[in-house]
C-alpha cells in the first residue's frame, strides 16, 4: 500500500467558470487556468500520481500545451487512472479537501464525490470531500483564490508487491 498527498491552487477570475470535483458551480468568479482550473481534482491527480512515484501533473499535462487548453480534468483524472493500471497499481481510497471562501460547497459535495469516484472507478464511499473556509484570511478569506489538498491511498497488484516489497 502506498499513500500520496496532492495540492493544487488557482487565482479567483471574473467571468472564468468555477468547476470542483467535475462540477461547474453557480458562482460570480471562477479560477484561472489553463485547462477548466478545478483545483480539486488536479489535487487528486496529484495524490494519486505521488502515491506510485510517477511524476505530478505538470510533467503528464503540461499547461504549455495547447491540447490541455481548457481541459476537462475529470478527463485528465481518467487518464491518470491509466497511468496507474499500467504501472501496476489501483485506488484504495481518495480524501480531499477544497479550501474556498465562498460559495459554501455543501450542496454539491455529493456530486463531486459521485464524479470523482466514476473517474476513477471507486465506489462513492471511497472518496471523501470536504471543505473550509479561510475565515478572511490569506488569499482564500479575501477570495483572491483557492486551494485544495488530497491524500490518496493506492494498492499494488500482487506482481508489484512482490516487486516493491523489498529483500
Amino acid at each position: 500500500m502506498r499513500t500520496g498527498i496532492g495540492y493544487d491552487c488557482h487565482r479567483s477570475e471574473a467571468g472564468r467558470r468555477l468547476v470542483l470535483g467535475g462540477v461547474q458551480l453557480d458562482h460570480d468568479r471562477g479560477l484561472a487556468g489553463h485547462s477548466d482550473a478545478d483545483v480539486l481534482t488536479h489535487a487528486v491527480i496529484d495524490a494519486l500520481l505521488g502515491a506510485c512515484a510517477l511524476g505530478d501533473i505538470g510533467q503528464h499535462f503540461p499547461d504549455t500545451d495547447p491540447a490541455y487548453a481548457g481541459a476537462d480534468s475529470l478527463e485528465l483524472l481518467r487518464a491518470t487512472l491509466g497511468l496507474l493500471g499500467a504501472a501496476g497499481f489501483a485506488v484504495v481510497n481518495v480524501d480531499a479537501t477544497v479550501v474556498i471562501e465562498r460559495p459554501r460547497l455543501a450542496p454539491w459535495r455529493e456530486q463531486m464525490r459521485s464524479n470523482l469516484a466514476g473517474a476513477l472507478g471507486v465506489g462513492i464511499d471511497a472518496v471523501s470531500v470536504k471543505a473550509t473556509r479561510g475565515e478572511g484570511m490569506g488569499f482564500v478569506g479575501r477570495e483572491e483564490g483557492a486551494a485544495a489538498l488530497a491524500v490518496a491511498t493506492v494498492v499494488a497488484s500482487d506482481d508489484e508487491q512482490g516487486m516493491n516489497s523489498g529483500p
